[in-house]
Protein backbone atom coordinates (compact mmCIF):
# COMPACT_ATOMS: atom_id res chain seq x y z
CA UNK A 1 0.00 0.00 0.00
CA UNK A 2 1.09 3.51 -0.64
CA UNK A 3 0.12 6.39 1.33
CA UNK A 4 0.45 10.22 0.41
CA UNK A 5 2.74 12.00 2.66
CA UNK A 6 0.61 15.17 2.70
CA UNK A 7 -2.34 13.13 4.12
CA UNK A 8 -3.91 12.62 7.73
CA UNK A 9 -3.94 8.75 7.88
CA UNK A 10 -7.60 7.76 8.65
CA UNK A 11 -7.75 3.82 7.52
CA UNK A 12 -10.47 2.67 6.97
CA UNK A 13 -10.91 -1.43 8.49
CA UNK A 14 -11.68 -3.61 7.63
CA UNK A 15 -11.42 -2.56 3.60
CA UNK A 16 -8.20 -1.77 3.44
CA UNK A 17 -6.74 -5.20 4.28
CA UNK A 18 -9.64 -6.93 2.74
CA UNK A 19 -10.35 -5.14 -0.90
CA UNK A 20 -8.21 -6.41 -3.71
CA UNK A 21 -4.69 -5.37 -4.65
CA UNK A 22 -4.83 -2.47 -8.01
CA UNK A 23 -2.03 -1.31 -10.00
CA UNK A 24 -2.96 2.55 -10.05
CA UNK A 25 -2.79 4.35 -13.64
CA UNK A 26 -5.94 6.93 -13.25
CA UNK A 27 -6.69 9.82 -10.66
CA UNK A 28 -10.69 11.09 -10.74
CA UNK A 29 -11.91 14.02 -8.49
CA UNK A 30 -14.78 14.10 -6.84
CA UNK A 31 -17.47 16.30 -5.59
CA UNK A 32 -19.21 14.65 -2.18
CA UNK A 33 -22.26 17.30 -2.31
CA UNK A 34 -21.91 18.23 1.30
CA UNK A 35 -19.41 20.42 3.53
CA UNK A 36 -17.77 17.79 4.98
CA UNK A 37 -14.23 18.14 6.45
CA UNK A 38 -12.05 15.37 5.62
CA UNK A 39 -12.60 13.27 9.28
CA UNK A 40 -16.39 13.65 8.50
CA UNK A 41 -16.42 11.98 5.35
CA UNK A 42 -14.18 9.15 7.21
CA UNK A 43 -16.29 8.52 9.33
CA UNK A 44 -19.05 9.06 6.42
CA UNK A 45 -17.36 5.78 4.33
CA UNK A 46 -16.70 4.15 8.26
CA UNK A 47 -20.32 3.98 9.50
CA UNK A 48 -22.86 4.42 6.96
CA UNK A 49 -22.00 3.20 3.28
CA UNK A 50 -19.61 0.48 1.58
CA UNK A 51 -18.32 2.86 -0.39
CA UNK A 52 -15.43 4.60 -0.23
CA UNK A 53 -12.76 6.87 -1.27
CA UNK A 54 -8.96 6.93 -1.42
CA UNK A 55 -8.98 10.65 -0.38
CA UNK A 56 -11.08 13.62 1.13
CA UNK A 57 -10.08 17.00 0.52
CA UNK A 58 -12.01 19.45 2.61
CA UNK A 59 -11.96 23.40 2.65
CA UNK A 60 -9.40 23.62 5.12
CA UNK A 61 -6.77 22.30 3.47
CA UNK A 62 -6.76 18.64 5.32
CA UNK A 63 -5.88 15.59 3.14
CA UNK A 64 -7.44 12.59 4.85
CA UNK A 65 -6.35 9.23 3.05
CA UNK A 66 -8.47 6.21 3.74
CA UNK A 67 -7.36 3.65 1.89
CA UNK A 68 -3.49 2.90 0.24
CA UNK A 69 -3.32 3.94 -3.61
CA UNK A 70 -2.79 0.71 -4.34
CA UNK A 71 -5.54 -0.89 -3.08
CA UNK A 72 -9.07 -0.79 -4.71
CA UNK A 73 -12.02 1.63 -3.49
CA UNK A 74 -14.91 1.75 -4.81
CA UNK A 75 -16.11 4.89 -5.50
CA UNK A 76 -15.49 5.07 -9.45
CA UNK A 77 -17.73 2.45 -10.94
CA UNK A 78 -16.16 0.65 -13.38
CA UNK A 79 -13.01 2.38 -12.76
CA UNK A 80 -12.49 0.89 -9.02
CA UNK A 81 -10.75 -2.35 -10.67
CA UNK A 82 -10.39 -3.84 -13.72
CA UNK A 83 -10.17 -7.67 -15.01
CA UNK A 84 -6.47 -6.71 -15.89
CA UNK A 85 -5.74 -5.06 -12.28
CA UNK A 86 -5.23 -1.77 -13.12
CA UNK A 87 -7.39 1.31 -11.07
CA UNK A 88 -8.25 4.73 -10.32
CA UNK A 89 -7.32 6.61 -7.52
CA UNK A 90 -10.47 8.66 -5.93
CA UNK A 91 -10.72 12.06 -4.21
CA UNK A 92 -13.50 13.50 -2.84
CA UNK A 93 -13.69 17.05 -2.20
CA UNK A 94 -15.96 18.69 0.04
CA UNK A 95 -18.51 21.00 -1.73
CA UNK A 96 -22.13 22.50 -0.82
CA UNK A 97 -24.50 20.62 -0.94
CA UNK A 98 -26.12 21.25 -4.73
CA UNK A 99 -22.40 20.90 -6.16
CA UNK A 100 -22.20 24.48 -7.37
CA UNK A 101 -19.75 25.91 -6.11
CA UNK A 102 -15.71 25.70 -7.17
CA UNK A 103 -12.85 24.28 -5.13
CA UNK A 104 -11.72 26.85 -3.27
CA UNK A 105 -7.34 27.97 -3.06
CA UNK A 106 -6.43 25.43 -0.44
CA UNK A 107 -8.68 22.53 -2.69
CA UNK A 108 -7.33 23.32 -5.81
CA UNK A 109 -3.70 23.06 -4.22
CA UNK A 110 -4.47 20.20 -2.44
CA UNK A 111 -5.58 18.33 -5.82
CA UNK A 112 -2.67 19.24 -7.89
CA UNK A 113 -0.03 18.44 -4.70
CA UNK A 114 -1.91 14.73 -5.01
CA UNK A 115 -2.07 14.52 -8.75
CA UNK A 116 1.70 15.54 -8.80
CA UNK A 117 2.53 12.64 -6.53
CA UNK A 118 0.65 10.31 -7.92
CA UNK A 119 2.92 10.76 -11.22
CA UNK A 120 6.03 10.33 -8.68
CA UNK A 121 4.47 6.92 -7.15
CA UNK A 122 3.23 5.46 -9.40
CA UNK A 123 4.01 6.81 -12.99
CA UNK A 124 0.82 8.27 -13.77
CA UNK A 125 1.00 9.55 -17.49
CA UNK A 126 0.18 13.88 -17.42
CA UNK A 127 -2.58 13.83 -19.59
CA UNK A 128 -6.08 14.03 -19.32
CA UNK A 129 -8.44 10.51 -19.59
CA UNK A 130 -9.08 9.85 -23.23
CA UNK A 131 -11.28 6.91 -22.80
CA UNK A 132 -12.41 5.38 -19.78
CA UNK A 133 -10.00 3.07 -19.05
CA UNK A 134 -6.89 5.40 -20.69
CA UNK A 135 -4.70 5.68 -18.28
CA UNK A 136 -4.25 9.47 -16.89
CA UNK A 137 -6.03 12.40 -15.08
CA UNK A 138 -10.20 13.07 -14.84
CA UNK A 139 -13.11 13.49 -12.94
CA UNK A 140 -16.55 11.66 -12.47
CA UNK A 141 -18.94 12.69 -15.10
CA UNK A 142 -16.22 12.34 -17.46
CA UNK A 143 -17.21 8.43 -18.88
CA UNK A 144 -20.72 6.97 -18.18
CA UNK A 145 -18.34 4.14 -17.16
CA UNK A 146 -16.89 5.74 -13.86
CA UNK A 147 -20.55 6.23 -12.25
CA UNK A 148 -22.98 3.68 -11.93
CA UNK A 149 -26.28 5.49 -12.58
CA UNK A 150 -24.68 8.63 -14.35
CA UNK A 151 -23.86 11.78 -12.50
CA UNK A 152 -22.64 15.35 -13.13
CA UNK A 153 -19.80 15.45 -10.72
CA UNK A 154 -18.01 17.00 -9.78
CA UNK A 155 -20.40 19.96 -11.17
CA UNK A 156 -19.83 22.57 -13.62
CA UNK A 157 -17.56 25.01 -11.74
CA UNK A 158 -15.19 22.53 -10.78
CA UNK A 159 -15.09 20.59 -14.38
CA UNK A 160 -13.84 23.98 -15.62
CA UNK A 161 -11.65 24.29 -12.93
CA UNK A 162 -10.13 20.78 -13.65
CA UNK A 163 -9.40 21.59 -16.86
CA UNK A 164 -8.32 25.22 -16.49
CA UNK A 165 -6.24 24.85 -13.71
CA UNK A 166 -5.97 21.53 -11.69
CA UNK A 167 -4.41 19.49 -14.74
CA UNK A 168 -2.33 22.26 -15.75
CA UNK A 169 -1.06 22.82 -12.47
CA UNK A 170 -0.66 19.12 -11.78
CA UNK A 171 1.46 19.13 -15.32
CA UNK A 172 3.41 21.83 -13.71
CA UNK A 173 4.54 20.57 -10.39
CA UNK A 174 5.21 17.26 -11.48
CA UNK A 175 7.86 18.80 -14.28
CA UNK A 176 9.24 21.28 -11.92
CA UNK A 177 7.58 24.03 -13.45
CA UNK A 178 5.47 27.32 -11.65
CA UNK A 179 2.39 28.45 -12.27
CA UNK A 180 1.35 32.07 -13.68
CA UNK A 181 -1.48 33.80 -11.29
CA UNK A 182 -3.78 33.23 -14.83
CA UNK A 183 -3.09 29.39 -14.65
CA UNK A 184 -0.62 29.47 -17.33
CA UNK A 185 2.70 27.76 -17.03
CA UNK A 186 6.12 29.94 -16.09
CA UNK A 187 8.22 29.39 -18.35
CA UNK A 188 11.39 31.16 -19.13
CA UNK A 189 13.05 32.62 -21.96
CA UNK A 190 15.07 29.37 -23.69
CA UNK A 191 11.77 27.02 -22.33
CA UNK A 192 9.72 29.58 -24.58
CA UNK A 193 12.47 29.38 -27.39
CA UNK A 194 12.87 25.79 -27.37
CA UNK A 195 9.06 24.97 -27.18
CA UNK A 196 8.42 27.20 -30.59
CA UNK A 197 11.81 27.21 -33.00
CA UNK A 198 12.47 23.16 -31.13
CA UNK A 199 9.09 22.09 -32.89
CA UNK A 200 10.22 19.14 -35.16
CA UNK A 201 8.04 16.96 -38.58
CA UNK A 202 6.97 20.68 -40.12
CA UNK A 203 6.94 19.88 -44.07
CA UNK A 204 9.55 21.34 -45.38
CA UNK A 205 9.07 23.96 -48.56
CA UNK A 206 8.75 21.80 -51.52
CA UNK A 207 11.43 24.26 -53.49
CA UNK A 208 13.52 24.07 -51.21
CA UNK A 209 16.69 22.19 -52.72
CA UNK A 210 17.03 19.64 -50.12
CA UNK A 211 13.20 18.56 -50.11
CA UNK A 212 13.16 15.61 -51.65
CA UNK A 213 15.68 13.82 -48.88
CA UNK A 214 14.49 16.02 -46.09
CA UNK A 215 10.69 16.49 -46.05
CA UNK A 216 10.54 17.62 -42.79
CA UNK A 217 12.47 20.65 -40.80
CA UNK A 218 12.44 22.00 -37.66
CA UNK A 219 10.50 25.03 -37.24
CA UNK A 220 13.95 27.47 -36.57
CA UNK A 221 15.38 25.77 -40.08
CA UNK A 222 12.71 28.07 -41.43
CA UNK A 223 14.72 31.26 -40.15
CA UNK A 224 17.86 30.77 -42.35
CA UNK A 225 15.44 29.44 -45.39
CA UNK A 226 13.90 32.67 -45.37
CA UNK A 227 17.06 34.63 -44.98
CA UNK A 228 18.97 33.17 -47.53
CA UNK A 229 16.00 33.75 -49.77
CA UNK A 230 15.51 37.43 -49.16
CA UNK A 231 19.33 37.78 -49.62
CA UNK A 232 18.83 36.20 -52.89
CA UNK A 233 15.71 38.23 -54.08
CA UNK A 234 17.60 41.71 -52.75
CA UNK A 235 21.24 40.59 -55.24
CA UNK A 236 18.60 40.11 -57.97
CA UNK A 237 16.37 43.57 -57.45
CA UNK A 238 20.01 44.92 -57.43
CA UNK A 239 20.92 44.09 -60.60
CA UNK A 240 17.73 44.58 -61.94
CA UNK A 241 17.70 48.17 -60.63
CA UNK A 242 21.89 48.84 -62.12
CA UNK A 243 20.23 47.91 -65.92
CA UNK A 244 17.19 50.13 -65.55
CA UNK A 245 17.34 53.54 -67.54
Amino acid sequence: MAWYPGATKMELQPESDQQAAIKPTQFIVHSIIAPWTARRTYEYWRDSTNLESHFGVDYEGTVGQYIGTETRADANAGANRRADGTGAVSAETASNTSGSDPWNDKQLEDLIAIGAWLHEAHGLPLRICRSHTDPGYGYHSMFPQWSTSGTSCPGKARIKQFREAVFPGIVARATGKTTTPDGGLDMDAKAVHDAVWGRDAIPSPTSAATHETNPTWKAASYLPEIIDRLATLEKKLDELMKKAP
